[in-house]
């Protein structure tokens, strides 16, 4: 039996079939031959991955002809044959090295792939000994040397990933771990093979993104929730055959049911609404972040069309992969609702009692469910949260320059004019004496940083003094009024006050925010090598142009989708300009290699979303009822899983937990690896190790900074709400004004 029942899924568009199919059919299994795939032992340790009868059953060549209908026949093949190598690989890998456990075997053999896929063409190429290597280095040799540099280093990417992270679901495997949520569906992403899966479109419909714009927030949105989708379609498919009878764990449905404490059928009803979501934030990012990604980049007519037809091919991949997995022998299917061969408006059940079901089959197949994250009220009356008992395995202790740092900020505060009203705009004030105090920001400093010396704790103070101000005078100036062009003209300025080199800035400030940053930047950039400072100035843009997306989606009136809001709260929170500066600290001695690998990223990622997720639920009331804002993370849970507050900041709460239990996980299992891979010496290493010294400071710094100040408490918010809304301007026109000084 079935463990648990198909939800009714969301498939906007039609699935079409190539018309090449059979031809594909008749020339991937001579290809499978060829490369050894069938018909050969040599790799299976005396048992056969695959036969004839497993290889027809699958129909490789199907999945193509749904997912790439209008590629030429020499395409279509090309494609198929690339599948079925994939597929390959994933069962040669699951019965030779995961079901054994065997790590030490898995990683040698790992690393010998990238090798049979050179980004540049060598005149000595890597002698193939297996079908996995053997295919790897035919298919590379047909595809990649097509399509230009820009577009192989993607792909090569693509493929490495979803071949090295293996390694961490046989990790996992070993130690009986099933990932969080979270962790989950970043790593999915890169084991699963989807982003692979977009690349290989280019290629099918003979098209490139165009370069400029290949890295913007809304090409990888596309292609993340192209990605999220297509995997999570297979894991509601793929449950039973591989948690049932491969012992796999890395399954969103197991993940859910691990984490929500649910049954099997209500996880699978909240992977299919996950799925449903990032579907939706599909469609909302190609109608309206597309637009004006064209224009702000001055593209072509051509490159449009070329976008838009990498649309095209995503589209079809997803309603095509839905077809094959309802028809695949590889996958639980029975029952499904298979939108080709019954007419969802007519089709379900029928009879006395049935209305209901086929009203909710209805409302997933028309996509009616996206209009709820539309229709918040602002402003409500929520009340206070009651605050849940906080995991915190880490301390901190207090700066003892803490009063100097309290003392120099305020005084630098005052002299870039954020205690004063705006320049040209008398009475309007961001904050005053009383709200400076209130947010003690400088106590966060000390917190986090509590071994630092005096002049490093200013520097600290004063950065974050920055961002909290610029944070509450971006929507007070731009967000009440819907003011995008505003927005965006703002924060392209930003990038002049950072330069790159020893240069002055380009511009003269206009205001406290810009004059601030000239300041401060220049404080911190001087002793920064080249690299550096890039990345430094990267952490700083990424915080700004987020506050964009939140715009947004406050001018949409939009609650963003869940995975889509954990991905930005990082960059919106400045996790990332805080953790710059740790890194900082600990010298040039550490390559920057080692911060892009796996390890480190989600060791920082762990590390933000706790830290992110406190600030939501503290903030909650502050932002919800008394700023009329949609983005926070109690919220976003409330809109998803259709509950109360207090359930919400429950499920909050045991993100925050899952979060600092993954990174603990990191340092005691994933950090030691990392060190012997690299071959770290002894000084590096207990750099490395300060880093997470300082990252376990900052969670608990930031936990015990909400706990202590009085800027999210009740009594404060209503006083301050009194105090500006007597003080503000009156008369006709000027209630917008009055209602962005409420923004505390």
């Amino acid at each position: 039996m079935q463990p648990f029942k198909l939800p009714a899924f969301y498939t906007p568009w039609p699935a079409r079939l190539n018309p090449n199919l059979e031809a594909a059919r008749i020339h991937s299994k001579a290809w499978a031959y060829e490369m050894g795939i069938l018909g050969s032992e040599e790799e299976a340790q005396s048992s056969v991955i695959w036969d004839e009868h497993t290889f027809d059953s699958h129909d490789y060549a199907l999945l193509c002809s749904y997912t790439h209908p209008d590629a030429p026949g020499a395409e279509l093949d090309l494609v198929t044959d690339w599948y079925v190598w994939v597929f390959f690989f994933d069962d040669h890998f699951l019965e030779i090295y995961k079901r054994t456990q065997d790590m030490a075997g898995a990683k040698e053999y790992l690393d010998r792939l990238p090798a049979f896929m050179p980004v540049h063409p060598t005149d000595t190429p890597s002698v193939p000994t297996n079908p996995v290597e053997r295919g790897l280095a035919d298919l590379w040799s047909r595809t990649a040397f097509t399509k230009s540099v820009d577009w192989r280093l993607r792909f090569f990417e693509s493929t490495k990933n979803l071949l090295e992270e293996s390694l961490w679901e046989l990790a996992n495997i070993n130690q009986d771990r099933v990932a969080n949520p979270i962790e989950y569906i970043e790593m999915r992403r890169k084991v699963g093979g989807a982003p692979w899966s977009a690349d290989l479109v280019e290629h099918a419909v003979f098209i490139e993104i165009p370069a400029e714009i290949a890295s913007t927030r809304p090409m990888r949105i596309l292609k993340d929730t192209f990605a999220d989708g297509v995997h999570l379609r297979n894991d509601l498919f793929s449950y039973q055959r591989e948690v049932e009878d491969e012992g796999e764990n890395a399954n969103c449905v197991l993940v859910l049911e691990r984490f929500l404490n649910v049954s099997t059928q209500e996880a699978a009803n909240l992977t299919n609404d996950m799925l449903t979501s990032r579907l939706y934030q599909f469609d909302n990012t190609a109608v309206t972040e597309l637009p004006p990604l064209f224009e702000e980049y001055g593209l072509d007519p051509v490159a449009r069309v070329n976008v838009l037809l990498y649309i095209k091919g995503l589209q079809d991949w997803q309603s095509g992969g839905h077809e094959w997995h309802m028809r695949s022998s590889r996958y639980m299917n029975k029952g499904g609702d298979n939108s080709q061969t019954s007419t969802p408006l007519l089709g379900g059940p029928t009879g006395l009692g049935t209305s209901a079901a086929r009203i909710q089959s209805l409302y997933a197949a028309l996509g009616l469910g996206r209009f709820k994250s539309f229709t918040h009220v602002p402003y409500q009356a929520v009340g206070p949260v009651t605050l849940p008992k906080f995991y915190m395995p880490f301390t901190t202790s207090l700066n003892p320059h803490l009063n100097a740092a309290r003392k120099h900020s305020k005084e630098w505060a005052r002299e870039m004019g954020m205690l004063e009203s705006l320049p040209g705009i008398p009475d309007a004030v961001i904050w005053d004496d009383h709200k400076f105090d209130v947010a003690d920001v400088a106590l966060c400093g000390a917190l986090i940083h509590p071994n630092g010396s005096g002049p490093e704790l200013n520097l600290t103070a004063c950065w974050l003094v920055w961002g909290t101000y610029a944070d509450d005078y971006f929507p007070a100036l731009y967000g009440n009024n819907r003011n995008m062009a505003g927005a965006k003209v703002f924060n392209a300025r930003l990038s002049a006050f950072m330069p790159l080199d020893d240069s002055t800035p380009s511009e003269v400030p206009t205001n406290p925010v810009e004059a601030g940053l000239a300041d401060i930047w220049s404080r911190t950039a001087g002793p920064m090598s080249a690299n550096a400072r890039r990345e430094f100035r990267r952490a700083i843009q990424d915080m700004t142009d987020s506050w964009v997306w939140e715009l947004a989606n406050q001018i949409q009136n939009r609650i963003p989708d869940p995975i889509d809001y954990i991905e930005m709260r990082r960059k919106t929170f400045g996790s990332d300009l805080t953790m710059s500066l740790s890194r900082l600290a600990q010298g040039s001695e550490i390559p920057q290699e080692i911060y892009r690998t796996r390890t480190m990223r989600s060791l920082d990622n762990s590390a933000a979303d706790f830290a992110c997720f406190t600030n939501d639920i503290f903030s909650y009331q502050k932002e919800i009822e008394f700023e009329g804002e949609i983005h926070n993370c109690v919220l976003v849970v409330q809109n998803f899983l259709n509950c109360g507050k207090s359930q919400a900041v429950e499920v909050v709460n045991n993100l925050m937990t899952s979060r600092a239990l993954q990174f603990q996980h990191i340092v005691a299992t994933e950090l030691p690896a990392l060190f012997d891979d690299f071959d770290l010496d002894a000084s590096t290493r207990e750099k490395l190790l300060g880093y997470v010294k300082k990252l376990e400071q900052w969670m608990c710094g930031v936990l015990k900074w909400h706990i202590t100040v009085d800027r999210y408490k009740e009594f404060e918010l209503r006083n301050s709400l009194a105090g500006r809304l007597l003080s503000g301007p009156r008369g006709l026109g000027t209630s917008a004004r009055r209602i962005g000084s409420v923004r505390v």
